[in-house]
């Protein structure tokens, strides 16, 4: 098996990637960047197959960039993304890698101001990144010109797919030039990303990187078996037992998240929620305060979740087990990355009576047997009693002394 460049002076870049990735406090490329970055340069079209927070957003913007040409500001290279937030991290991480350049680039998303974003397409940009009902509208408005495309990217593919993105996608396709190069960057690679491929890219080259488990060396996993009912008193016994520096509750549903947002209110600080109909503002002030660290505690559903990259999170705990298996491995893998203290990551799952078969089926999924936890004494006291702690529940996320960590433990 050929070797995968264990540095980036080996991929290909030019000078001027070469200080950008170093200003940016890159050492060594990840497995996708390694991976990718020297066939994408080529010009082939690829299908790389990776978990988000594997840096493979900087292992097509770096070809990308190499790409362009600077005097020329009709747009190069489009960037299709399944959520706004993603949107916003893949035009940071463009400026980002720009220190030696001047770029220009265009976010198309909807619930932003399509004034401004019209007046970034009049300037020109070389890049455009967006969602796709955004670019739809824009390319209907011949205001975006894909003309003069030399690359296109898919990222979160399969996650488009899941939101019906499907006709947007296929229609951008359609309208861009043949001969232009399209990278697809997905987690999972389900029948219809695979038809999409097969029908839209020439002889691609496929990578695939993605973890067929959790990584068991950096986070360690449970579930806990609760009654539907005493979920949230379980949840609350869970966060004053943990204390966990920075936490993600995944729901299934954006109902499920603001109800559960709610129950918290006047009884913890520190807590937002998120999800896809939540106004643009409002979604950037909390994904804000949340990377500031303001935010301890978020709640979120999955879609909203393939947005979130965050080092620093400690805690994630699955309130509703997800229907898809993979969804497990992505909700999972928010934690345990990456941190200045290399600190272990946490994973907790909810399982109800009735919901032995998801357990089994993520066990299967991420080929490993989780371990049971028992959320100390609330098996072991009247629902009367959690419900009276409930509403008097401490803070998780405020300073204690040891004497308050054993209170913490027990009812009274």
């Amino acid at each position: 098996m050929e070797q995968i460049p264990a540095r980036f002076e080996d991929l290909g870049l030019s000078a001027n990637s070469l200080i950008a990735v170093r200003h940016v406090g890159f050492l060594n490329p990840s497995p996708i960047q390694a991976a990718l970055i020297p066939v994408a340069m080529t010009g082939r079209d690829c299908i790389g197959q990776a978990q988000t927070g594997t840096g493979k957003t900087a292992a097509f913007v770096l070809p990308i960039l190499e790409r362009l040409h600077l005097h020329d500001l009709r747009t190069q290279a489009l960037v299709l993304t399944p959520t706004r937030e993603l949107a916003q991290q893949v035009a940071e991480e463009a400026h980002r890698l720009c220190v030696k350049q001047e770029i220009h680039t265009a976010c198309c998303v909807g619930g932003r101001s399509i004034r401004d974003q019209i007046r970034d397409l009049e300037r020109g940009a070389h890049i455009v990144i967006g969602t796709p009902g955004r670019v739809i509208d824009l390319m209907n408005r011949k205001l975006l010109k894909l003309s003069d495309l030399k690359i296109i990217v898919l990222d979160e593919a399969d996650r488009m797919l899941d939101i019906g993105f499907r006709p947007d996608i296929e229609r951008i396709l359609k309208n861009c030039p043949p001969e232009r190069q399209t990278l697809l960057l997905s987690a999972t690679l389900p029948p219809p990303v695979e038809r999409l491929a097969h029908r839209y890219m020439r002889d691609p080259l496929r990578i695939d990187l993605s973890p067929t488990t959790v990584n068991s060396s950096t986070i360690d996993q449970y579930y806990i078996s609760v009654d539907h009912d005493r979920k949230f008193p379980v949840l609350v016994k869970l966060l004053v037992a943990q204390r966990p520096r920075q936490a993600i509750v995944f729901t299934r549903t954006k109902r499920g998240a603001e109800k559960l947002f709610h129950k918290f209110q006047g009884r913890l600080t520190k807590t937002a929620f998120i999800h896809g109909d939540l106004a643009q503002t409002a979604r950037d002030r909390v994904m804000k305060r949340f990377r500031e660290g303001d935010i301890r505690l978020l709640i979120a559903t999955d879609v909203m979740g393939r947005g979130i990259d965050v080092s620093g999170i400690s805690h994630i705990i699955n309130y509703d087990v997800p229907l898809d298996c993979d969804d497990y491995v992505h909700r999972v893998g928010r934690t345990g990355r990456l941190s200045s203290d290399n600190a272990r990551g946490t994973a907790f799952t909810l399982i109800g009576k009735d919901e032995g078969d998801q357990l089994t089926n993520i066990e299967k999924r991420i080929d490993r047997i989780l371990e049971e936890y028992i959320v100390p004494n609330v098996m072991a006291v009247r629902q009367k009693k959690i419900r009276q702690h409930v509403d008097d529940m401490p803070d998780p996320f405020a300073p204690t002394s040891h004497a308050e960590d054993e209170e913490f433990g027990v009812v009274a």
